[in-house]
């Protein structure tokens, strides 16, 4: 059984998928986690992500796997653990830039859909009911106002004591919105047979209960 949840950045994807996957007992497999993952390589060998033979050449030097650890996943960048250190906003940024590769999303395609034929799994990400796990027996397309997940992502980098600004942000996640919708290779968009979720006004256990009872009306 495959669940896919698509969704534009600061949506609540990765959280809202975890929480579906230990309710249900599925693997949680987080895409966007292994474009950051490849991300990081480039920004830390100092290299130009706006070419695209530099992309086409390092990509075969990058190893990106995942493991999973009593239900949890782990992302590994030429074997190292990377988890803490792929959720800034610039890994981010450079993450949505290296997405429209096609190189690398072959690279990470593969992965993605043999862990799917193997386990039962919830797996979000910006293309997962359109490219990835096109035959996903539950496709949802979780959104929110570019207002609230500036919000959230605000409230989020507060605790963990970073400074900044709630304008800027919202600015950075329109900006990635407008780079994922319009990019040429699988871009951001709802899968025709996807469930609208938006999560402005919920709760993140009402939006987990929401998809377990779409997955209830499918199993």
């Amino acid at each position: 059984m495959n669940i896919a949840i698509d969704g534009p950045a600061g949506a609540g994807k990765s959280t809202v998928a975890k929480g579906v996957a230990k309710k249900l007992g599925f693997i949680y497999v987080d895409t966007g986690a292994m474009f950051r993952a490849m991300a990081l390589y480039f920004l830390r060998n100092h290299l130009d992500v706006t070419k695209k033979e530099v992309l086409e050449q390092e990509v075969k030097n990058i190893e990106v796997t995942l493991k999973f650890e009593q239900g949890e996943q782990q992302v590994l960048l030429n074997g190292e653990n990377v988890g803490g250190l792929i959720r800034t906003e610039e890994v981010g940024n450079t993450a949505s830039i290296i997405a429209v590769n096609q190189a690398i999303r072959s690279r990470l395609l593969e992965i993605q859909q043999k862990i799917a034929r193997e386990n039962n799994v919830v797996m979000d990400g910006r293309d997962i009911g359109t490219c990835v796990l096109p035959n996903a027996q539950v496709k949802i397309y979780l959104t929110a106002s570019s207002k609230e997940r500036a919000k959230r992502r605000y409230e989020e980098l507060l605790k963990k004591g970073v400074d900044c600004d709630i304008n800027d942000i919202e600015e950075d996640i329109i900006k990635r919105d407008q780079a994922d919708m319009n990019r040429e290779i699988a871009p951001l968009r709802q899968a025709e047979d996807a469930v609208l979720i938006d999560s402005s006004h919920m709760t993140i256990e009402e939006v987990v209960d929401a998809i377990i009872e779409q997955y209830d009306q499918k199993k």
